[in-house]
């Protein structure tokens, strides 16, 4: 079992639940609605959104229940169990090269973002740099206090969310809604295929359900956090299809964030309401990138442990600035995600899908610390 350096470093069920969606709600809620409005018809991407969610919350369950029937164990100590010490160190060092990946393509689409609606004369570059060193600073301190962060900055992120819903009803056309199920097979497929990628961060329970105080409830909780993301995502889609329509939204680089620049708050008490909900789904970027950065150093460390955690981010922060700087235009960060989605979801399953049938094959079963 692994020994807690800090008593604090311990977490609740809950903060499990509202860890999922901050890892998942990022930048995919900002470009998504683009990506299903190009592959699908009318408003049939809900359809690839809700079939791809369902997906992701029994993933969701089932890696939280692999991670739970070990209580109080780091991924590489039970992965050793189930498998060979090298093949766990594999997987691991996979795990944390995923997390650094992650957290510079959220860097580079932030500033991109950025520059095109908040920061036009300000290069890329220093954006970057900036929100890299805030998410360094981040992960440096303790783990309970980034879920803290999480519990903070989730519910505002939500709140913020049904109110950009709320005042774009006046908007929505139902003529762009009809006719429903329109999509061929292909256009389904790849709609699906756009929404599991966006679904994408339950490989974090793998490290971090060995935390959670009462592990037996953590994979409903993690599920219901999963929920959560899903429901968000639907209709945040359906909202920008309602209003926009879907060659409109297919053409947009960030529709949710044009859908922000539609609306009007009553009294002209917010005149540009798109910057104030940018700038809380920075929020969201950034539980995001500290997540995903804090996963690789918790994977590097439980095969080193006498690395520094200090030391081992001054390391990883220029890597990680170096990997964001690699696309040099929107085409490129695009391809970018392709390649980070496609890697994250086939690690996290292949590593789902061998520990379950060893777990099967060991006789291990799925109970949790009471």
């Amino acid at each position: 079992m692994e020994n807690f350096k800090y008593a604090d470093e311990q977490i609740s069920p809950f903060e499990i639940l509202i860890a999922v969606p901050s890892i998942v709600i990022a930048v995919g809620i900002l470009i998504l609605p683009r990506s299903l409005a190009s592959v699908t018809v009318s408003s049939d991407g809900w359809v690839a959104l809700l079939i791809g969610g369902i997906l992701a919350i029994l993933i969701t369950w089932a890696t939280a229940k692999v991670a739970a029937a070990f209580p109080s164990q780091n991924f590489i100590t039970y992965a050793t169990t189930l498998l060979k010490r090298p093949l766990a160190i594999v997987f691991t060092l996979l795990f944390a090269v995923q997390g650094i990946i992650l957290t510079a393509y959220e860097i580079k689409q932030v500033s991109y973002t950025s520059q095109q609606y908040l920061f036009d004369r300000t290069p890329m570059e220093i954006i970057s740099l900036t929100f890299l060193l805030l998410v360094v600073y981040a992960v440096a301190g303790t783990r309970a206090g980034i879920f803290r962060l999480n519990v903070m900055f989730l519910p505002i992120i939500i709140f913020v969310t049904i109110i950009l819903i709320l005042f774009s009803l006046v908007f929505i056309r139902t003529e762009n809604i009809l006719p429903v199920f329109q999509t061929d097979l292909k256009g389904y497929f790849w709609g699906v295929r756009e929404s599991t990628m966006a679904y994408t961060g339950y490989g974090i329970l793998f490290f971090y359900i060995a935390f959670v105080k009462n592990s037996k409830q953590a994979p409903k909780m993690a599920a219901a956090g999963m929920t959560i993301a899903v429901v968000l995502y639907i209709l945040i889609f359906l909202t920008c299809i309602a209003v926009f329509g879907n060659v409109t939204t297919a053409n947009l680089m960030s529709p949710t964030v044009e859908l922000a620049k539609t609306i009007e708050i009553p009294g002209g008490i917010l005149e540009r309401f798109e910057s104030i909900f940018f700038m809380i789904w920075i929020m969201a970027i950034f539980n995001t990138a500290v997540i995903a950065l804090d996963i690789s150093v918790l994977a590097i460390t439980s095969i080193f442990p006498s690395i520094n955690k200090f030391k081992l981010l001054l390391f990883l922060c220029p890597v990680t600035y170096f990997i964001s700087e690699l696309p040099n235009n929107i085409t490129e960060l695009e391809i970018m995600g392709e390649i980070m989605g496609t890697y994250s979801v086939a690690l996290s399953l292949s590593v789902l899908m061998l520990l379950l049938i060893m777990m099967k094959v060991r006789g291990v079963k799925n109970s949790g610390s009471q």
